[in-house]
């Protein structure tokens, strides 16, 4: 099985028609996802390749089951595509945007969570159950099916653990990209949860980085709550202390973020962490008797 989307998810791109959203529309498509449709605001009518364009999210559902929206706009415009996504109602909203303002997006989380929707991103790769759907911009040929959950702050680190994991006989059930910005949508524990209730995950590896407390929060969920085993890695380990390495989230302040203390959070619920991406695989394997 998988979380959050399978073979029946119906998906819809926003900002299609651009040159970003039309080239990964497309590549979804060649990839097994069923996109229903396409929203540009202004060109409804028109079509990318066979899939209908229209101005709206609500013009679009009203043709079509909207189960997930992709946005791929510019970040002037991606507050306005997560809002009028969720005025629609949109269950799912995945946003792909880099460079939000970080005040805009605590608005945009509220607005969507006071709503019962869940947002992913933004600055985020999307996710992937391989053999039923990818959503965003992941490469979809490294990727297999099983039953290893990944969740990941970093999209480059996603496929380096993905294509380790698939080269060593372990397949996916879902990998999530939750994006690397200090505000997300969804966080290790929320995806951590859904993990824990998937009968088709066996085991998950978190792929976490330095800034924040997303990664000891998620250590205290496994500690207390998970009876799935868990395995991590946590890049940036090497960083000078105060300076932001890669992503906007990715800077220590005040003493906390610090790699030292994720590590040993997770070493205490009993989480082994890998040093190396390439350690992630045997890890998990010895943690699921295999």
């Amino acid at each position: 099985m998988s979380i959050l989307i399978d073979e029946t998810t119906n998906v819809i791109v926003q900002g299609a028609t651009g040159r970003d959203g039309s080239f990964h529309a497309r590549q979804m498509v060649a990839d097994g996802t069923k996109i229903v449709a396409g929203v540009t605001p202004g060109k409804g009518g028109q079509k990318l390749d066979d899939i209908p364009i229209y101005s709206s999210v609500q013009e679009a559902q009203q043709e079509h089951r909207v189960d997930v929206t992709v946005i791929f706009v510019p970040p002037k415009f991606a507050t306005g595509a997560i809002k009028e996504a969720a005025d629609a109602g949109v269950p799912l909203i995945i946003c792909i945007t880099e460079g939000m303002p970080v005040l805009e997006m605590v608005e945009n989380y509220r607005y969507v969570k006071e709503k019962g929707l869940r947002l992913i991103g933004p600055n985020c790769p999307g996710l992937i159950s391989p053999g039923k759907c990818k959503i965003g911009i992941m490469p979809y040929k490294i990727h297999k099916e099983g039953d290893i959950g990944v969740i990941s702050r970093s999209g480059t680190l996603t496929y380096e653990v993905v294509y380790n994991l698939t080269v060593n006989g372990m397949g996916q059930s879902t990998c999530v990209g939750i994006g690397g910005d200090p505000i997300i949508g969804t966080t290790f524990t929320d995806l951590l949860e859904l993990f824990e209730a998937d009968p088709g995950t066996a085991g998950v590896v978190v792929i976490g980085e330095i800034g924040g407390e997303d990664e000891e929060r998620a250590a205290a969920f496994v500690k207390e709550k998970m009876s799935k085993p868990v395995v991590a890695f946590i890049s940036g380990r090497t960083a000078p202390p105060g300076k932001r390495m890669g992503h906007a989230g990715a800077i220590i302040s005040g003493g906390k973020g610090t790699p030292q203390a994720k590590v040993a959070a997770f070493e205490d619920a009993g989480v082994k962490v890998a040093d190396k991406p390439d350690e992630i695989p045997g890890l998990m394997k010895a943690a699921l008797g295999r």
